[in-house]
């Protein structure tokens, strides 16, 4: 675990100086690969040593075999080393489809759900919901169906700038 709190570190340290993703890359090809290689001889050495069949032999097996896919960050600086970042900011909402699915009638859930992704974008990409909302419901009902991609949060925000 301390070799893969390292590895989460070097990330780490390139948000903090709010490095470019190409910084982050040169970042990561100085000082990753060390801890991936040491990282993957502890997996290695783990494996014969478990009980056969068992959940940290099987694990040890699972991580080799995706090892390559375990070091695509490498290749590709614009990945995160973890999902849990998105994960954790849409947890509420998968919650929230959850426990909202009875408010009303069988609708009210992904209608919620719907309505909370695009609030959650808004936040994400730091613009007043408030604005967009005031910007873009006033002449929805007019707006035909093939012209709603411009009016995602994304896109609205671009314009404005």
């Amino acid at each position: 675990m301390a070799r893969i709190n390292e590895l989460f570190a070097v990330d780490a340290e390139a948000r903090e100086q709010g490095l470019s993703v190409e910084a982050r890359h040169h970042l990561r090809q100085q000082k990753a690969p060390g801890l991936l290689e040491k990282i993957k001889a502890a997996i290695e050495a783990a494996g014969p040593g478990a009980l056969p069949g068992g959940a940290l032999e099987n694990a040890c097996q699972y991580a080799v075999g995706l090892w390559p896919r375990l070091n695509r960050f490498l290749q590709y600086p614009e990945l995160e080393l973890s999902n849990n970042l998105i994960e954790n900011s849409m947890r509420p909402i998968a919650l929230g489809r959850k426990n909202w699915i009875h408010i009303g009638s069988p609708e009210a859930g992904p209608k919620i759900a719907a309505i909370l992704s695009v609030i959650e974008t808004c936040r994400r990409l730091k613009i007043s919901a408030r604005d967009y909302l005031l910007g873009v419901l006033p002449g929805l009902a007019n707006v035909r169906v093939r012209h709603l991609p411009a009016l995602t949060p994304t896109t609205w925000a671009a314009q404005r700038q």
